[in-house]
């Protein structure tokens, strides 16, 4: 164990355990209101709204999965790039509109938009069970990162004895969602976001310098992992191209309609903050290329090879190259720092997740079906609840589901939440769809993704259609979804002039302005 490492990594995971505490009496007010505890109280203005959706949109995700893939199967790994840019416009134009009608009309979640649109509660139901269900693997992903540097520390994480600090940091997840609600993730990411920021531009200076530029960098790697495959002359299959352009923009579509995404979005003061947000995150995703190269720059240490880091690979195969690359290249102390910024950077969208399924599960689950004349403080109480609950089940998908990259987690997550695109993103523009073919396209697209990756074991997220004599290996959320809104258009159709439910809509134009 590394004594001067382990001291920093848990210094600073007990100061920002403490600011999560504290934070239950910042920006105050009553979280016995769902709308408090959950939102934050829809105060947050440009900056904070700016951390909080780089805490949750850049997790374990960015700081350990996209390098180890770029690590293990290169430059298919850089997907993770262009997705996060050409998600932002998408934000920019849908997400103010969305913001509008939701604070017009109190809504705390999709789940809640899609019933005063549509006015089925089974439908509302679907997106509500699909939201909770995608966000088990992805919150199980930020354990897996916390997992990895953990081990890295020197800590045996094998075995149930292995397991013992793992849980400790979901309890102290558990402690401080519970009491502060989405106000100790906001103020946490400030921390967060500091650390990460010191974190890589370290990397991107100290590394390379060691090992004799960029130059030396990509000369070091392989030319099929440098560069995507290119398709059979024959034109018998769009190869690793078509892999790559449908996971960028499946993920892309995927993102915001995660339960996490939508939360933080909704606990802006306005969507004027949402547009200024839309413009300025992109600085992240420029800190995203650069945490993707440091794959690269693994390779090129031979990290894989050295027999100092041998157990760690063994244990967490690609997922320990970053681990690696910082403890080979910088002292004690730094290593302590940069542990910490992929624990807390993990921690602070786990809280988020925890929080928005909590959210769906109290308001469209508990108090639609389950208790109806529930009071709002008895509300956010089954919330408080309920965020226990979701942890439990994402340490499940940690300890059940062994797959080779963590990235797959969060794709595994993409192919359930992108069925709710239809309803939501699209119902926010037209109300052409039936709420009755919505909920029958929904099912299309869930059994057909689930089908595809069950094909796969779980393990790969892209499946090969076989279109007009070529091979298209596409992302299965892309695929699946097509599925899911073919349906729903062509069995619209005939419903809507037979029973048509437009009537059922509690939305006007003026709300969405």
């Amino acid at each position: 164990m590394d004594t001067v490492a382990t001291t920093v990594f848990v210094l600073l995971f007990v100061f920002v355990t403490v600011l999560g505490f504290v934070a239950s009496r910042w920006k105050r007010g009553d979280l016995t209101q769902l709308h408090e505890w959950g939102l934050g109280g829809r105060r947050f203005g440009t900056l904070i709204t700016w951390f909080l959706l780089g805490g949750d949109l850049y997790t374990a995700y960015t700081f350990i999965a996209v390098p180890a893939l770029m690590f293990g199967a290169g430059a298919i790994g850089f997907f993770a790039v262009p997705y996060t840019i050409m998600v932002y416009p998408i934000l920019y134009v849908v997400f103010p509109r969305l913001w509008a009608v939701a604070h017009r009309h109190g809504y705390v979640t999709s789940s809640d938009f899609v019933r005063g649109r549509f006015g089925n509660r089974w439908l509302a139901l679907a997106v509500a069970a699909t939201g909770i269900f995608a966000t088990m693997p992805y919150i199980a992903l930020q354990l897996v990162g916390m997992q990895v540097v953990i081990g890295g520390l020197g800590f045996d994480t094998t075995g149930l004895s292995g397991d013992v600090p793992l849980i400790i940091a979901f309890v102290i997840l558990a402690a401080f969602t519970y009491s502060a609600g989405l106000r100790a993730p906001a103020m946490i990411a400030i921390v967060k976001d500091v650390l990460i920021y010191v974190t890589v531009f370290a990397a991107i200076i100290v590394v390379p310098i060691k090992l004799g530029g960029y130059g030396a960098v990509f000369n070091a790697v392989d030319v099929n992992k440098l560069l995507l495959a290119p398709p059979p002359p024959d034109g018998s299959s769009l190869g690793q191209y078509a892999a790559y352009a449908t996971l960028a923009l499946g993920s892309a579509l995927a993102l915001f309609l995660y339960p996490h995404s939508f939360t933080a979005i909704l606990s802006s003061s306005s969507g004027r903050v949402i547009r200024r947000n839309a413009a300025i995150l992109p600085a992240y995703s420029l800190v995203l290329g650069f945490l993707a190269l440091l794959g690269f720059m693994a390779v090129a240490l031979g990290l894989s090879k050295d027999p100092t880091f041998a157990a760690g690979f063994k244990q967490y195969g690609n997922n320990f190259s970053i681990p690696a690359l910082f403890m080979a290249s910088f002292p004690s102390w730094f290593v302590g720092i940069a542990f910490a910024a992929i624990a807390i950077g993990a921690l602070v969208p786990a809280a988020i997740m925890s929080i928005a399924t909590a959210n769906i599960f109290t308001r469209n689950i508990y108090r639609e079906f389950i208790n109806p004349a529930c009071t709002d403080a008895q509300e956010s109480q089954v919330a408080k609840l309920a965020s226990l609950v979701v942890k439990v089940g994402a340490l499940l998908f940690v300890f059940a589901i062994d797959v080779p990259y963590a990235l797959q987690l969060q794709l595994l997550g993409g192919i359930w939440i992108i069925q709710i695109l239809p309803s939501v993103l699209i119902g926010a523009y037209t109300r052409f769809f039936n709420g009755w073919a919505l909920l029958m396209g929904w099912a299309a697209g869930i059994g057909t993704g689930t089908w595809m990756a069950a094909e796969n074991q779980f393990k790969v997220a892209i499946y090969p259609l076989h279109l007009f004599g070529t091979t298209v290996p596409c992302f299965i959320a892309l695929s699946s979804v097509a599925m899911n809104i073919a349906v729903a258009v062509i069995v619209s159709l005939p419903l809507n002039r037979v029973a048509s439910d437009r009537h059922k809509d509690v939305t006007v134009a003026g709300d969405y302005a």
